[in-house]
């Protein structure tokens, strides 16, 4: 039995399971670790390979561990579910990951700087509460339709509904429900204030950073996009093509594919949600005014005419994201494509 030179950790929230083995692979550490006392416990090793699951706290737990001098690498849980035996513990856990973790076909979640993991907290943030004032103004206006009370689609049918919450000689609503629909109003209109600072806070990140200035000269990207491209993507250079990038993210059709016969689906709508999701909003709303300019946009004009426009904004999404990998691999800013006229052409030739 020799030293530990492979190291396994499934990170819960109070107790973590560690497995280690040797060069040869025989079992040197099979135990269970407070929280309390992670990083004292591996202070006392020799530096040796780490694999994690990238799971919730692993970014932080893998810079700590790099802090102290091993080799900490994270993998995703779908890929090292592979490797798991029999039965479901936290001691199984481990000792897959301490299995996947040495494969030379494993692929890796690069680790997150602090900085990153900072400002992707300001989009999580925002994202939610987002989502929380949809869910305060769903709640006021069908509050207000039970008593008759509907206004139309939009800010303005919105503010003619607080405008009946908040102004008391309105008699068409009851005491009681005045009084539950401006608690309604007063956190609608706090979500609001926190919306706007968060929104200042992206928009200061965003000017003080390169890349992100250099991903919001491409069409359809804008701050919230590129910032949110720039914190999530950790090294442009680990994916070898713009393909890989937009496969990450799950912008590639699905394959189920056999006998040498090609079967594509829609989207594998794999990787990080919210990144997919910015982008085929961004896509959308240049679909949306393609046909404005045809010649800016030919290929999307040309495909608009045989596919539906949702179809044609994931496929825009694609290469949105492709672009975004090649401005922040290369180290180069957005050139629009140009395209020659008929009139250049004739006097080309």
């Amino acid at each position: 039995m020799g030293e530990v030179s492979t190291i396994g950790v499934d990170i819960a929230k109070s107790v973590f399971q560690v497995h280690g083995v040797d060069a040869d692979g025989t079992v040197v550490i099979r135990r269970r670790v407070g929280r309390a006392k992670i990083l004292e416990f591996f202070s006392k090793l020799r530096p040796c390979l780490v694999g994690m699951e990238a799971c919730a706290t692993a970014h932080h737990w893998a810079r700590e561990l790099k802090k102290l001098g091993h080799d900490a690498l994270l993998m995703p849980p779908t890929y090292v579910k592979a490797y798991l035996k029999r039965g479901k513990n936290d001691a199984a856990d481990a000792a897959a990951i301490c299995e996947a973790v040495t494969r030379p076909s494993m692929r890796f979640v690069p680790i997150k700087s602090v900085e990153q993991q900072s400002t992707l907290m300001l989009h999580r943030t925002r994202d939610l509460l987002i989502r929380q004032r949809t869910q305060l103004i769903n709640a006021l206006r069908a509050h207000l339709a039970e008593l008759g009370l509907v206004a139309a689609k939009g800010r303005e049918g919105l503010c003619q509904l607080v405008t009946v919450v908040t102004e008391c000689g309105d008699e068409r609503l009851p005491s009681n429900a005045r009084f539950a629909c401006q608690a309604i109003v007063g956190q609608l209109h706090a979500v609001q204030t926190q919306i706007s600072g968060l929104d200042k806070r992206i928009t200061q990140t965003h000017r003080a950073n390169p890349d992100s200035k250099r991903l919001d000269a491409i069409p359809g990207f804008g701050v919230i996009l590129s910032t949110a491209v720039v914190a999530t993507m950790t090294d442009p250079k680990a994916f070898k093509t713009g393909r890989e990038f937009a496969a990450w993210i799950g912008l590639v059709p699905r394959q189920n594919s056999t006998g040498g016969k090609d079967r594509l689906g829609s989207i594998s709508k794999q990787g990080d949600r919210y990144l997919r999701r910015l982008l085929v909003v961004g896509a959308i709303s240049i679909v949306r005014t393609a046909r404005m300019w045809p010649d800016k946009y030919p290929w999307l004009i040309e495909l608009l005419g045989r596919r539906p426009a949702k179809v044609v904004a994931v496929a825009l999404a694609n290469k949105m994201a492709r672009v975004a990998w090649a401005v922040l691999a290369k180290g180069e800013t957005y050139r629009a494509p140009t395209r020659l006229s008929n009139a250049a052409i004739t006097v080309a030739a």
